[in-house]
């Protein structure tokens, strides 16, 4: 079973090399700044490698948004994108958000409503 890790603050490669297994995301960009100002974010570890990965970007006052939810696809299906969410969600609350917020595409409905998300009628504008 992957450890998870409480704002372990991945290295930029640990990241980018998730992102790209993942999303194929293949940029590799410097995350500190991102991290350094989350409410939390979460790592799952398999073997001392980062597997799983969650966001928890937030407002400063109540309002925190999970982000980045990703899991390396030789590792899903074994609940780790839960247990990713199910720990953002408890570290915010106990950090004082009270509302968590989340965004995804149709096809993620059946997973983020096990994990306790109800649909809102939330605005969305792309900005670029």
């Amino acid at each position: 079973m992957p450890e998870l890790r409480i704002d372990p603050f991945p290295s930029a490669a640990e990241l980018t090399a998730l992102f790209f297994a993942a999303w194929g995301t293949p940029a590799p960009r410097d995350f500190t700044p991102i991290l350094s100002r989350s409410l939390t974010h979460i790592g799952a570890y398999h073997d001392n490698q980062l597997i799983g990965f969650v966001n928890v970007a937030w407002d400063g006052g109540i309002h925190a948004f999970i982000l980045d939810t990703s899991v390396h696809p030789d590792m899903r299906r074994q609940g780790i994108a839960t247990r990713l969410v199910r720990e953002a969600t408890r570290v915010a609350r106990e950090r004082g958000a009270e509302w968590l917020h989340v965004d995804f595409e149709p096809q993620l409905t059946g997973f983020y409503r096990a994990c306790g998300f109800a649909p809102t009628k939330a605005g969305l504008i792309k900005l670029v």
